[in-house]
């Protein structure tokens, strides 16, 4: 190369890079009379990745068996391959993980003193159904959810949700009946004087009748949990909302007969299901209400539908129950995959009221699976669901909805034949026996519930993990195989959350639009604006030219504290390079480093999801996009990746 005195040129040597580590790069310029040199260190990145592939399964109890396929890659580094499989009898009993939430809840109101015993009365009476000890499951270890990497105690560790090792009050009857007492003397006093309950029950307050409902229903719970109520509060309140009910009537009678004067309503309300609900469990049963809203079934929500839906079941009324339960099943989505169901609220749903939950709409949907097809797929598949969609590893959103679910999940449990296992799984691997074990009522909180392989004892190539169960039951199953791979394309994976990441050449296009000059004058300003072109695998793209990579998210759950980490090819640069929050579409931080961005979303909503951002394409050569990876701050199960991208630049 000659080089003119005081000038410059650019000279580009093309390498291959072989080995990870760290490249050192000396460049001299040597001459007779002054010479000059420079040295310079770069990390060299291995092409490889951390990848799981996640599997899922379940056995119902009339199936004895059940398998699962994958595949080892050659290229890989073999120290660091595992595989852990899963398994639980029922992934609904982990709702005594709520208890301490519910249990704890510090305030006062009508409804949350209601809520800081009710459930756990009813998972008491369960596990005493299952012959369970309560006092030695203080110490249970087993993680009831499959799908849930860790014991039940390391999961709350991460959450930090328990100050003490002894922190469930369900385990121990003599708490579980001072709660009981102090809760239901509560209650008695907080009832005006008229019957019913307002949500402080304070002086001056008014009864209302939701809160009502709420407690009545609660009560009537209690007391089919062997909880001895004081005579008279029961009757008092179901003979309030005997009153109110036929004032709602007399409303709906008045429109009909288009009475002027009066007062009135068109249709019957998501309300009127949850009293008619609430009274037909008091055994009586209003055949104007129940005529009216079977005629506006329409037009109350799925929460309420399903309310009414098991007044129906319990009077009876199998005509009408089967066209409820036709209403109800349109909005059932069901995740074969996964092996969940989940109901998709209509658009326009109106989140913000009691009826507008959809946690509250799927438990009170299953407790009406539970009493018409307990051992169906869908109500199965509801339940893991939901266990699934704790918002924080233990409880739901809130005092009412979490002990609506665990309300749920017990009458499931005991409906479909969860809390009775008696069964002898095997789990085999390419037909050789690694594991069998006895699952029980006994020992459902204790026995050893996973299988793990590593390092060479998972072998290179495809597998075949099969389970084998004799005796009465469920099985739901979870497998996770990891590896370091080292393949030349790596490929997707995800089971939760699945990424695809897309890139796109940007052309800049001329636009103008109309702005206001100092005078008033219309001008015409030129703005920033570009269209998208999709780049395919392998594409070669000019050193300067401006590309966009858009990750396309779709999360099965309602998650929280994810981290998706894009992965730069190294002849790229980030347009932006300031971290920190800057309005992109998961509203989640932002940090630009040397070799990936990395974006840091504190909630992540179930659903398709899309954010971006741009690069600048500019150093020559081929080069390699290590996949996209997504993973959760506080379930080590949950990782996903995209596919590798190749791509050229060229000068």
């Amino acid at each position: 190369v000659e080089i003119e005195a005081g000038g410059e040129k650019r000279v580009d040597w093309t390498v291959a890079v072989v080995q990870p580590g760290e490249a050192t790069i000396r460049m001299k310029a040597v001459t007779d009379e002054e010479s000059d040199a420079m040295q310079q260190k770069f990390p060299v990145y291995i092409h490889g990745m951390l990848k799981t592939d996640s599997f899922s399964g379940a056995m119902r109890p009339k199936d004895n068996t059940a398998s699962l396929t994958f595949k080892v890659p050659a290229e890989r580094v073999v120290a660091d391959s595992r595989l852990e499989v899963r398994y639980s009898p029922s992934v609904a009993s982990a709702m005594v993980d709520a208890l301490p939430y519910l249990s704890d809840y510090p305030y006062g109101c009508t409804e949350q003193t209601l809520n800081r015993f009710l459930p756990t009365v009813i998972t008491q009476k369960t596990l005493k159904e299952m012959h369970i000890d309560l006092k030695a499951i203080h110490d249970k270890q087993v993680n009831l959810n499959a799908q849930e990497i860790g014991n039940d105690k390391e999961r709350a560790q991460q959450w930090k949700m328990h100050q003490h090792p002894d922190y469930s009050p369900v385990f121990d009857e003599a708490v579980v009946q001072d709660m009981v007492r102090a809760g239901l003397e509560k209650l008695v006093n907080m009832q005006l004087n008229d019957g019913g309950w307002g949500w402080f029950s304070g002086f001056g307050e008014q009864s209302t009748p939701h809160t009502t409902a709420v407690v009545v229903h609660g009560l009537q719970k209690a007391q089919s949990s062997d909880v001895v109520i004081p005579p008279n509060v029961l009757e008092r309140g179901v003979a309030w909302l005997k009153s109110y009910q036929a004032e709602q009537i007399q409303w709906l009678q008045n429109y009909d007969n288009k009475l002027k004067d009066a007062r009135a309503k068109a249709k019957a309300d998501d309300l009127d299901a949850f009293v008619f609900m609430v009274l037909v469990d008091a055994s009586f049963e209003s055949p104007e209400m129940l005529e009216y809203l079977y005629r506006d079934r329409n037009d109350i929500g799925v929460y309420s539908k399903a309310m009414f839906g098991l007044s129906l079941f319990k009077k009876d009324h199998k005509d009408k129950l089967e066209m409820i339960l036709k209403n109800i099943s349109q909005y059932v989505v069901q995740d074969p995959e996964n092996q969940t169901a989940y109901l998709k609220l209509p658009e326009g749903n109106n989140w913000w009221y009691w009826y507008g939950s959809d946690t509250e709409a799927m438990a009170y949907y299953l407790k009406l699976l539970a009493k018409t097809d307990p051992k169906g797929d869908v109500a199965s598949q509801m339940s893991k669901y939901l266990i699934n969609n704790r918002k924080h590893a233990t409880y739901w959103n809130s005092t009412r909805d979490t002990a609506l679910c665990v309300e749920a999940l017990s009458e499931f449990v005991n409906a479909s034949g969860e809390n009775t296992p008696d069964m002898t799984v095997e789990i085999a691997i390419d037909g050789k026996k690694a594991k069998e074990v006895q699952i029980n009522a006994a020992n459902m909180f204790t026995f050893d519930n996973k299988l793990v392989l590593s390092g060479a004892d998972v072998p290179e190539g495809s597998h075949k993990v099969e389970f084998t169960k004799k005796g009465t039951g469920a099985l739901y199953f979870n497998a996770y195989v990891t590896n370091f791979t080292l393949e030349d394309h790596i490929t997707k994976a995800g089971l939760e959350i699945k990424v695809n990441r897309k890139y796109y050449k940007l052309k800049a296009v001329d636009k103008k639009i109309k702005v206001e000059g100092a005078h008033g004058q219309a001008l015409d300003q030129k703005v920033e604006k570009y269209e998208r072109e999709e780049l395919s695998e392998m594409a070669t793209l000019k050193s300067g030219d401006l590309v966009e990579c858009e990750m396309e998210i779709d999360s099965k759950n309602d998650y929280e504290y994810i981290l998706f980490e894009d992965m730069k090819a190294a002849g790229f640069e980030p347009v932006e390079v300031r971290s920190g929050y800057n309005g992109n579409d998961l509203h989640a931080y932002v940090e630009f480093r040397d070799e990936r961005v990395c974006f840091f979303a504190r909630t992540l909503a179930r659903g398709k999801h899309s954010v971006s951002y741009r690069l600048r394409a500019e150093i020559p050569g081929k080069f390699s996009a290590l996949p996209t990876k997504a993973s959760a701050m506080y379930a080590p199960e949950l990782k996903a990746n995209s596919d590798e991208f190749k791509v050229g630049i060229s000068d």
